[in-house]
């Protein structure tokens, strides 16, 4: 039989790429993984025992409604209003199975073959893929030299075939965090463009600033333009659980559950359950967790102060640290090869994330214990 060219052309995926080196040590000593970025702490308290309640229930395995259990979309919607200071409807809330499928339900609605979508790179691989699995042609806006995307580059990019942009703030993989006033300024161009402004914001529960990360939503007209995608996962430690969510106007939500419906019908009821339960009822556990990982970051940056074995970092937030490799003569697929093989360190390489080897790798240093970063540099000064 044969297979799809758009599919037979796709990396595969750079986390199961990585994992499979796992599978090719020698070493007995301990792994250090910095390579996915999920949480690898359990949920809080309240969201456990929700999910046992569920797994109990009679409806427990039965469809949910198809746009979303109507007492998470209010939930979530009431979250946004508190966290932006907004007006958002349960109605603009379509609940999917994760932030991945979010993209892929509205970037689906949104395109056509042919048609070209502009990402901001480094890209988050997952959407790059997606785009290229329909038929999409990929513009790439490359950033300034603080990781910065700018809306004036950006326009010389738009074609009368563009149909959406994507930021990703804080970045995967670079940790950044893109100001309100850059993110307003890129709203304007799609209005003015009349394309879809696409703002993924996974991470934002992580990001430094506990005010608004945008005030999109203040503006009457946002569901015209605006679609923002968040995760669950990231939130409330239930990325198994498989629960996200696209905010945006009546025409992107009709359209978006028909691709839904072919990939997914509804999100798992037990995720949305669990995803009510850390809304109502592990805020707190919320906010305590974003600080920890930010002790982390900067326990991580400390670590790395002094190059160990000629790494640097090059930027860091959320979950990510982004720092370039000192071995020129090497690939990065080489080097991520030598690292968790002979030093026993997981990551992830730069290649997944751009489209030309600029020596970097990703770090999730948010996987590790204190005790784990601390460690982290006599492992690299022996690649050094």
């Amino acid at each position: 039989m044969r297979f799809s060219r758009r599919v037979e052309q796709l990396v595969h995926s750079p986390i199961g790429a990585a994992h499979a080196l796992v599978g090719l040590r020698t070493n007995e000593r301990p792994l250090l993984d910095l390579s996915q970025a999920a949480p690898s702490f359990p949920p809080a308290d309240p969201v456990i025992e929700r999910i046992a309640e569920v797994a109990h229930e009679a409806d427990a395995g039965r469809y949910p409604p198809q746009p979303g259990l109507p007492q998470l979309r209010e939930a979530f919607a009431n979250d946004l209003n508190g966290g932006y200071a907004a007006n958002i409807k349960p109605d603009d809330v379509l609940i999917t199975a994760g932030c991945n499928q979010a993209f892929c339900c509205v970037a689906s609605a949104l395109t056509s073959p042919g048609d070209e979508a502009i990402l901001v790179a480094p890209f988050y691989f997952n959407h790059d893929m997606w785009l290229k699995i329909e038929g999409v042609e990929v513009q790439y806006l490359e950033p300034g030299p603080d990781l910065q995307p700018d809306p004036k580059q950006a326009q010389a990019l738009i074609t009368d075939k563009t149909r959406l942009i994507t930021l990703v703030s804080p970045g995967n993989p670079t940790g950044v965090t893109i100001p309100k006033e850059t993110i307003h300024e890129f709203a304007e161009l799609a209005h003015s463009n009349n394309i879809a402004l696409i703002v993924d914001e996974t991470y934002r529960s992580f990001r430094d600033e506990q005010s608004p990360a945008h005030e999109l939503f203040s503006d009457p007209s946002w569901r015209d333009n605006i679609i923002s995608l968040h995760s669950f996962s990231k939130d409330f430690a239930i990325p198994g659980y498989r629960c996200g969510a696209a905010v945006g106007g009546n025409a992107t939500i009709t359209e978006a559950l028909k691709v839904l419906d072919c990939l997914a019908i509804s999100a798992p009821r037990i995720g949305q359950e669990a995803a009510i339960a850390g809304l109502l009822h592990a805020q707190q556990w919320r906010l305590e967790q974003a600080s920890r990982i930010k002790d982390l970051e900067l326990r991580f940056l400390k670590s790395m102060e002094g190059r160990p074995g000629g790494f640097k970092v090059i930027s860091s937030g959320a979950y990510f640290g982004w720092v370039q490799h000192p071995r020129p003569d090497l690939t990065t697929q080489e080097v991520v090869r030598k690292l968790v093989l002979e030093h026993d360190v997981l990551t992830i390489p730069g290649t997944a994330f751009t489209n030309t080897d600029q020596a970097m790798i990703r770090m999730s240093f948010a996987n590790l214990e204190p005790t784990q970063v601390d460690e982290l540099p006599s492992r690299l000064n022996e690649f050094g």
